[in-house]
Parts: C-alpha cells; sequence; structure tokens
C-alpha cells in the first residue's frame, strides 16, 4: 500500500523520534515485564512446590465413621476428586514390617491405595501381593524395588499373629509420604481389619469366632485427593455435606498461598492500568504532535489524490512500528533483567526453578494489548490527519 511506504519511509527519515516515542515504550514496559516475570515465577515455584507434596490435595475423613459402599460410589463419579479409596479404622492400619529372614522390624503406617492415586507415579498400578514403601522404612530396613518383606500383626494377645507376605515394587521419593509407611492395595486392610474383628482366615491358617463370609463390608472413612489446590476447599466442604462426617486437610495453607497468587494479580493489574493510562496519553500528545509537524507533507500528499480515510492511516502505521520497534526492545532488555536478577537473586528458588517467567502465550498477548494501545492512541493523530485541508495548509506555509 502506497501510504504505509510513505510512512514507513518518512518514519526512517526521521528516526530520531522514532527512537524517542519507542524509549518512552521501553521505559514503562521492562520494568512491567520484570514485575510480571517475577510474579510467574515466584508464585509457580510455590505452587511448584506445593503440588510435589500429594499431601496438600488430600482430604481425610476425620476419626472412626461407618460408610457403606453405597455413601461413597456417588464420589466416585465426582469430577473434582482425582482419588478416592475407603479406609479401615485407625487402630488397624499399623503392622510390623521386616525383610523376609530379616532381623529388624519396624513398625509402620499402612495406607491404602488403588490406580490413579498422586502419592504413586504416574500410571503405576500395585498388583495383588505388592506394596509401595516410604523411602524412610525403605532406609531403615534396606528395602529395594524386589524384596520380599513380611507384615505382621500387632495383636500380642492372639495365640497366632497374622504374617502377609508381600514383594517391595518401589520406593517412594521422601517428598510423596513422611514417616515409614506402607501403600497397599485396600483388599490388604479390609484383610487386616477381618483379623483384628476375629473373623477366619484359613489361608493364614488363622482361626477366629466368625466365618468370614459373614462379615458386612464397612469403611471407616475415606481418602480423597483433590484434583486442582483451587478446588480443595470447596470439595472438602462438598464431602463433609455428602456424608455428614468432618475432615482435615492443608485447606488453610492452600488457601492462603492461592489468596496471595489472586493479590499479586490484582496489584500488579491495578499497576498495568496506570502504566497504560500514562502510556496512553504520552503517545497520543507525541503521535499529535507529529502529525502538526508533518501537516505540510500530509497536505502535499493528499494533493496527490490520497483519500482522506487513507491519509488517516499515515499516522497510524508509524504508530504500529513504533509499537513494534518498542516490544522488540522491552523484551530484549527483560530477557537481560530477567537474567541479572537470576543471578542476584535466583538461589534457593524451589526446584531451582527460574526466578522470571513469561511464556510465549503471555508475551503474544501482552504484545497485541500493547498494539490495540497504541493503535487507539494513534485514532486522535488519525482523526487529525484526516481532516487536513491541503489548500489551507500549503498556503499558510507559504
Amino acid at each position: 500500500m502506497l501510504i504505509a511506504a510513505l510512512a514507513w519511509r518518512d518514519l526512517i527519515r526521521d528516526r530520531f523520534f522514532l527512537l524517542c516515542n519507542a524509549a518512552v515504550m521501553v521505559g514503562i514496559l521492562v520494568p512491567l515485564l520484570v514485575l510480571f516475570g517475577v510474579k510467574n515465577g515466584v508464585y509457580a515455584a510455590l505452587i511448584g512446590q506445593m503440588l510435589a507434596d500429594p499431601a496438600n490435595l488430600q482430604i481425610d475423613t476425620a476419626g472412626n465413621a461407618t460408610l457403606t459402599e453405597a455413601e461413597i460410589a456417588p464420589l466416585r463419579t465426582w469430577p473434582e476428586i482425582a482419588f478416592v479409596t475407603p479406609k479401615v479404622r485407625t487402630q488397624f492400619d499399623y503392622m510390623n514390617i521386616r525383610a523376609k529372614d530379616g532381623r529388624r522390624m519396624r513398625p509402620a503406617l499402612v495406607i491404602p491405595t488403588g490406580a490413579g492415586d498422586p502419592t504413586l507415579p504416574p500410571g503405576t498400578t500395585l498388583e495383588v501381593g505388592e506394596v509401595a514403601v516410604s523411602a524412610q522404612l525403605a532406609q531403615q530396613l534396606d528395602l529395594k524395588p524386589g524384596t520380599e518383606l513380611q507384615m505382621i500383626s500387632q495383636a500380642e494377645d492372639r495365640p497366632k499373629q497374622l504374617v502377609l507376605p508381600a514383594t517391595v515394587a518401589l520406593v517412594l521419593p521422601e517428598t510423596a509420604t513422611s514417616g515409614a509407611a506402607v501403600l497397599a492395595p485396600f483388599a490388604t486392610l479390609d484383610l487386616i481389619e477381618a483379623f483384628y474383628d476375629s473373623y477366619s482366615l484359613p489361608e493364614y491358617g488363622i482361626e477366629g469366632r466368625k466365618p468370614l463370609s459373614e462379615r458386612i463390608p464397612a469403611y471407616s472413612g475415606l481418602r480423597v485427593y483433590a484434583r486442582s489446590l483451587e478446588g480443595l476447599a470447596s470439595l472438602q466442604s462438598r464431602i463433609e455435606a455428602q456424608l455428614g462426617i468432618g475432615t482435615t486437610a492443608n485447606t488453610r495453607a492452600v488457601e492462603s498461598l492461592l489468596g496471595l497468587g489472586r493479590k499479586l494479580n490484582l496489584a500488579l493489574a491495578g499497576t498495568a492500568v496506570l502504566a497504560a493510562i500514562g502510556l496512553g496519553a504520552a503517545l497520543v500528545l507525541g503521535f499529535w504532535s507529529e502529525v502538526a509537524r508533518k501537516r505540510s507533507i500530509l497536505a502535499t500528499i493528499a494533493l496527490l489524490g490520497v483519500p482522506g480515510r487513507n491519509l488517516a492511516l499515515f499516522p497510524v502505521v508509524q504508530a504500529l512500528i513504533t509499537a513494534a520497534l518498542g516490544l522488540v526492545l522491552s523484551f530484549a532488555l527483560y530477557a537481560l533483567a530477567a537474567r541479572g536478577a537470576a543471578e542476584l537473586f535466583g538461589e534457593g528458588m524451589p526446584g531451582e526453578a527460574p526466578l522470571a517467567v513469561i511464556t510465549p502465550q503471555q508475551g503474544a498477548l501482552i504484545s497485541l494489548a500493547v498494539l490495540i494501545l497504541v493503535a487507539v492512541a494513534a485514532a486522535a493523530a488519525a482523526w487529525s490527519a484526516q481532516r487536513l485541508d491541503p489548500a489551507s495548509v500549503l498556503r499558510e506555509a507559504a
């Protein structure tokens, strides 16, 4: 387009004004980009650190209740739940653990698990007779994947203890669960509870007072994991309302961090609005003055037969070119500032996360917003250019 080519040549000829307007943009955009990047980096690192501990997504029912499968079944379909499993009574979820033929024995918490448990690595499923052990228990008993172990009951008053053989399928990382713990399919814990309830377990040589066939399945609680940190509080409230029992979760810490993110977003949004108002005002005056200074040039172009609506594009094209240059310089200086800030303050970030982060999608949205702001700021100059009377302007110049 002719008017775009003329605008580009005129802008290059008067590049001092191009650099001045670009410098105004850089002076406002770079600090905002650094603030936005640091906010993203620090907040994402804190969220990542919290998500690294599955316990922050966990909801446990408090105390010992009596729940049936009919009461639990609706929860399995809730989309905000990532994983749910029943629990046995708390007095029956500890067992003595030792490696097969080993001499050392340690008491450990036996935790019900299943497919999709966030405590397990993604895609891991424990088969019958397999368990996962915590890092602490593995260190205490020198357990490794493939090690055969025994889970021995703690009922000292029984004539015979329940001994359950199992194979270590994996050793969990330290961040997965604390203390001495064994993760096993719920059927294993159900079997342990049946033993303590004095049911007969012929497969394990246990003679009880009641046959196992008479046992009516009932659960003392639930172990639930929310799908996201944002949905933890509402899910906890919904579970309590659905089942009519109390629950425990790390809701306060999660809500505190999420609240911090919302406050940072509000503070950054307020700063960005004020900066946009200041930048817009500066650009409106700058582009308006440029049109006033180039009235003779614009009048000459109009005499060549360029219609007024096309002439209005002259300052808009120059404004968009200025904005593109300002954005390139701003992101380049942001990259340098982010690297310098990382060198000075980046040590100690959780998981060695970057201090400042702006994703390509965020960068594209920021650039689009700036281009729109600049185009709107150039609208006043475009209106002024469109209203020029070439004859009057050239007569005044003469």
